[in-house]
């Protein structure tokens, strides 16, 4: 684990291919989310940083388009063998940086985004490059310029859901990571750095969102922006791009249903649930923070959560025995705690955990497993994503209710239905607005479109629908 002896002192950004010094502006600390001691540095660039990186890319991008789709395809394919030779130094950084277990990061925050950049040579062989109709020849090309704006929760992922695709299409990228878990994307840097991929076609800057996600998003050389982020960032990312009506694609936040129906087999569906509400300690967009249960079986459900909730043991994520790391922030941890207290005292039943920190883990950024009961639709932590490992459990009176509540939110990004019948299960799945809901505990697909309804934004990410997102289609009458 990082020590202060250990810091991991970034002071360039990665612009035309090389690494050089920014133009100013505070360094910004990284925190260790378990020690909460500093463990890196990064450079807080500014306005003047980016628009550098935007012209190394506008540089780049007529090259880039053009040249061959199978030489794209070889430099994402050996990037993709960079990351994985580099996974495990890679996956301990991102377990310091944002707290979750290590074998999980290896295999989610490391392995994922190594498999989604390796899928884009075939995937683009799965695109229609081309094709005929009527007189009219109709072409996909690059969108352009992409500016890439990622959060901290799935660091390197959403990293790679947007470069890869965006070098896939022949598109050059500005990419500004989130500055609170930011060092993983230098180690990507370095990756694409060591495979020689040509000048200006992938840039780092780091820095803060106002200063340089905002500079990025208003950008007039900028073609497209892709965000992953809070509604509210992501609002402000829309109205900045508006002014030169640029595209933009964006995932925000979520306020996941669950629907368990009266058929389904709660000793299943329930400790499904409970793991998918508590992935990465909560912190994922897509989480089923909203569990819909059958009054009558409320009771059941609630035990079953509560031996399930204690099960998530919290501790240092480089323990073997830890399934529940910290969050990533003080002010995440502080955030979190205040929904908890506001649960609390708006009347829902407290099922397990609570808002003090877990016994023995004063240092950290600790919050207990929580799970509430009895939550009714109009209760704050129903209706606001609280990006920590709280359970909302909300009863419900026949399958036109469950469908009712399910979709009472501003959100749309992921959901699950349960039914021991599982053409049931799809017919209610159909009626709910998200972008992605599992099946009786479907798995997660990288190659299925990723996306919301809603406030949860627009455009999908991953497989052939992220590729396509990054291209423009032209026709040619002849």
């Amino acid at each position: 684990m990082a020590t202060a002896a250990e810091v991991q002192a970034r002071d360039k950004i990665f612009i035309g291919g090389e690494w050089v010094e920014p133009s100013g502006g505070e360094r910004l600390e990284v925190i260790n989310s378990t020690t909460e001691e500093v463990m890196g540095t990064i450079p807080g660039c500014g306005a003047g940083d980016a628009d550098r990186a935007v012209r190394a890319a506008r540089e780049a991008f007529d090259s880039w388009s053009r040249t061959p789709r199978e030489e794209r395809a070889g430099y994402l394919t050996a990037i993709a063998a960079g990351l994985g030779e580099r996974s495990e130094e890679i996956a301990a950084t991102i377990s310091q940086e944002l707290g979750m277990p290590l074998k999980l990061s290896q295999m989610i925050q490391v392995g994922l985004p190594t498999g989604q950049i390796a899928s884009m040579a075939q995937l683009m062989e799965e695109i229609v490059w081309e094709e005929q109709i009527g007189n009219s020849r109709v072409l996909r090309e690059a969108v352009g310029v992409v500016g890439a704006i990622t959060p901290w929760n799935y660091p390197l992922n959403q990293i790679a859901a947007k470069v890869g695709p965006a070098l896939a299409a022949g598109c050059t990228v500005v990419l500004k990571p989130s500055e609170i878990v930011p060092l993983n994307a230098f180690q990507l840097a370095e990756v694409i750095e060591s495979v020689g991929l040509p000048p200006g076609v992938f840039n780092l800057v780091t820095g803060t969102g106002p200063e340089v996600g905002e500079a990025i998003a208003a950008h007039p050389e900028v073609d497209l922006v892709s965000f992953t982020g809070s509604t509210r960032a992501g609002k402000r990312v829309s109205e900045l791009a508006s002014a030169t009506v640029k595209p933009v694609a964006m995932e925000l936040g979520g306020k996941s249903p669950n629907v368990i129906l009266d058929d389904a087999d709660l000793s299943r569906a329930v400790p499904d649930g409970v793991a998918k509400c508590f992935l990465n300690s909560g912190q994922t967009c897509s989480a089923l923070t909203r569990m819909l249960v059958p009054r009558e079986k409320l009771a059941e459900a609630e035990e079953i959560a509560a031996t399930m909730a204690e099960a998530f043991t919290p501790g240092d994520p480089f323990e073997e025995s830890t399934r529940l790391g910290p969050l990533v922030s003080d002010t995440q941890r502080q955030r979190v705690r205040g929904y908890i207290e506001k649960g609390v005292a708006e009347g829902a039943k407290l099922v397990a955990g609570g808002a003090e920190a877990p016994e023995g883990l004063n240092r950290g950024y600790f919050v207990r497993p929580t799970v509430f009961s009895e939550v009714t639709p109009e209760m704050t932590i129903a209706r606001e994503e609280i990006f920590g490992p709280v359970l909302s459990i909300q009863p419900y009176d026949g399958e036109e209710e469950a469908v009712r509540i399910a979709n009472d939110t501003q959100y749309g990004l992921a959901g699950g239905v349960w039914s021991a019948d599982q053409e049931r299960a799809i017919g209610v799945a159909k009626r709910i607005r998200s972008g992605q809901i599992e099946i009786n505990g479907g798995a997660f697909n990288p190659l299925a479109p990723f996306g919301g309804y809603g406030q949860s934004g627009h455009g999908r990410e991953n497989g052939r629908y992220g590729l396509e997102e990054l291209l423009q289609v032209k026709s040619l009458q002849l």
